[in-house]
């Protein structure tokens, strides 16, 4: 086993990458093809130091041999990043490449952007895909699905389109069964020392005979032991470490909120409840002042029945007083004949 500098670093994987020979090799086991030459964009399009938001770029024009001799200069967009961040920011830079005039050539009629492919280095996972490796190609298709070959690759198809190549590495588990696995295997976390995050232990034996990986395996033990890379590694820690404390009190705040928000809502929920019950109580009330205007009504009803009841008999009263009295009966004889009170005669009389 020996110790070996982290590329997950920055300044690690620059420092592998600024190797033609390593960078080769990389590249190559990526995109299943020889590439013979690599060399590094004009630093105005290479964005070869960490942004803000933690996206590492490496441009390379990448000349591809065939198995015919031929070859064929390529774009390649390398992204490296150890945190999850906008797609925004990948599509951008990809921008810049395809508004880069100097990535055309040819002239007149037969100008053509070089073809390019985007590959990602990931410090994250990608939802729940598993593949370690990801291969996003683009194919040509006509109206009924099938699949056209005929003319292709195409020059301006080509310069319209990209693949894309998806590298998640913590899905890197230790497993070498391809080329690809091995020269991966270098960015295989599963290595880092539990001790010491900016370096991985690593069994070199594994890579006994293979000249290109043993190179590289030199090149990540010679950064230990280069004094400016270990610096940067330091800030880099710093670095991530101030965004992953800005990242936890976000998370805070936001369970905080969160927290405050369902507070609310339960709140409103109860508000509302005893809104409806207030309202039912209110219509329980409106019933009843109903019931009771209606029984009001009733009763008005029956004393104007009795009212007029009333003056009915009143009136047959004072119908028989006077039949009687005309009769010649007297008045103490009228009372007792009809149950009445004699002042009640004698005032119907007057």
């Amino acid at each position: 086993m020996i110790t070996v500098a982290n590329p997950i670093y920055d300044i690690v994987f620059k420092y592998l990458m600024e190797d033609e020979r390593i960078a080769r090799t990389i590249l190559s086991a990526l995109l299943k093809q020889n590439v013979v030459r690599v060399e590094l964009r004009p630093h105005e399009y290479a964005n070869v130091k960490r942004d803000t938001l933690s996206v590492f770029r490496i441009d390379f024009g990448a000349t591809i041999r065939s198995a015919d001799g031929s070859e064929q200069l390529i774009l390649v967009e390398l992204q490296k990043t150890w945190l999850p961040t906008e797609t925004l920011r990948f599509r951008q830079y990809l921008g810049v490449q395809y508004q880069n005039p100097e990535n055309v050539v040819g002239e007149g009629r037969d100008s053509h952007a070089l073809p390019m492919v985007a590959i990602y280095l990931l410090g994250h996972k990608v939802g729940d895909i598993e593949e370690p490796v990801l291969y996003v190609q683009h194919e040509s298709y006509d109206y009924e699905g099938r699949r056209v070959t005929k003319g292709l690759p195409n020059a301006f198809i080509e310069s319209l389109t990209h693949n894309s190549i998806i590298v998640q590495i913590p899905r890197l588990h230790g497993q070498i069964n391809t080329r690809l696995d091995k020269v991966l295997s270098i960015f295989d976390q599963t290595y880092k020392s539990k001790s010491n995050q900016q370096v991985l232990n690593i069994d070199d034996s594994i890579y006994a005979g293979d000249a290109d990986m043993e190179h590289i395996v030199h090149r990540l033990l010679m950064a230990t032991t280069d004094a400016d890379v270990r610096q940067d590694m330091n800030v880099e820690d710093e670095y991530f470490s101030i965004i992953e404390q800005r990242d936890t009190e976000i998370l805070m705040r936001t369970k905080e909120l969160a927290r405050k928000t369902v507070e609310l809502a339960e709140k409103d929920a109860q508000l509302t409840e005893k809104d409806a019950q207030l309202t039912e109580k209110d219509a329980q009330l409106t019933e009843k002042d109903a019931q009771l205007t209606e029984k009001d009504a009733q009763l008005t009803e029956k004393d104007a029945q009795l009212t007029e009841k009333d003056a009915q008999l009143t009136e047959l009263l004072k119908s028989s007083v006077l039949s009687l009295y005309k009769a010649g009966q007297s008045i103490d004889s009228i009372a007792a004949s009809l149950h009445i009170d004699v002042g009640v005669v004698t005032r119907i009389l007057e």
